[in-house]
C-alpha cells in the first residue's frame, strides 16, 4: 500500500467518481492510492520528463496495477482522450502560474467538466484568475503547513450558469480562505509580508518606483485582511 503525505492525502478527499487523471504524477502516488483506497477504479498518471515516467510506469507494475492506472508520457492536459471518462483532475506541487497554464492550454480538454482539486506551492492568485474566466466555481480551499512549507489546495466544479465575479482580495487570498482565516491563513501573509518588506528596504525610491508602488499595494492589501 501506498502511503502518502499529509498534502496529498487532503487532495485524495476530493478526488470523486470512476477515474482520476494526475497530471505531474510523480512516481504515480496519488493514482495508485486512489485505486488502493477505492476511491476512483481507474486512473491516469500524466508525466511530460522521461524520467518519471519510467519512474511512475515501474511503481504501477510493482503495485500489480498496469489493469488499473495508465501511465502517459505528455505535456499537461495533452494526455486525455476523448473516450476517458476523467471525473477528477488533479495537478499537485507546482507554481500557480505553471497550473493555471497547464489549465489554460489544456481547456479544450475539460468538455466533460471534471472536478479540478488544484494543489499550488506559491500565487494560487493565478488559479483563481483563470477558474473565475472558466465557468469553474471554488467549492473548497484548504490550507495546510507541511515541512516547514505552507501550501494551498483549491477544489473547482464546472457551473454552466458561473456567475461568480471574484474581488481582487479573492482572487489573492482564496474566497474561502478569507472567510475561515486559519491560523495558517495569518502564518502565510505574515511571511510575506515580512519578504515584501525586506525587498522593499532594499529598493531605491527614485530607480525603482513603479516596483515600489506594487510592493506598497500588496503590502496594503495583507495588511487589511490581516
Amino acid at each position: 500500500m501506498v502511503i502518502l503525505n499529509q498534502r496529498l492525502k487532503k487532495v485524495s478527499t476530493y478526488i470523486i467518481g470512476d477515474c482520476l487523471a494526475d497530471i505531474g504524477s510523480d512516481h504515480a502516488y496519488l493514482p495508485i492510492y486512489a485505486i488502493e483506497n477505492n476511491l476512483v477504479k481507474n486512473a491516469i498518471a500524466g508525466e511530460v520528463i522521461k524520467g518519471p515516467f519510467e519512474a511512475s510506469k515501474k511503481n504501477v507494475v510493482e503495485h500489480e496495477l498496469s489493469n488499473h492506472v495508465d501511465v502517459r508520457l505528455g505535456d499537461g492536459l495533452s494526455i486525455l482522450q476523448s473516450n476517458d471518462q476523467v471525473n477528477s483532475i488533479t495537478i499537485c506541487g507546482m507554481g500557480g502560474p505553471l497550473i493555471a497554464k497547464i489549465l489554460e492550454e489544456g481547456k479544450e480538454k475539460l468538455t466533460a467538466h471534471p472536478r479540478l482539486i488544484l494543489q499550488s506551492n506559491i500565487q494560487s492568485s493565478a488559479i483563481r484568475n483563470l477558474l473565475d474566466s472558466m465557468h469553474y466555481k471554488i467549492i473548497e480551499e484548504v490550507i495546510l503547513e507541511e515541512k516547514g512549507h505552507i501550501y494551498e489546495i483549491i477544489v473547482a466544479d464546472y457551473f454552466e450558469q458561473q456567475t461568480q465575479t471574484l474581488t481582487k482580495s479573492e482572487i489573492k487570498f482564496g474566497p474561502i480562505l478569507l472567510k475561515k482565516k486559519h491560523e495558517l491563513f495569518f502564518k502565510k501573509w505574515e511571511r510575506e509580508r515580512q519578504a515584501l518588506q525586506k525587498i522593499k528596504d532594499q529598493l531605491n525610491t527614485e530607480k525603482h518606483r513603479e516596483r515600489l508602488n506594487e510592493i506598497n499595494n500588496e503590502i496594503n492589501l495583507i495588511n487589511e485582511v490581516l
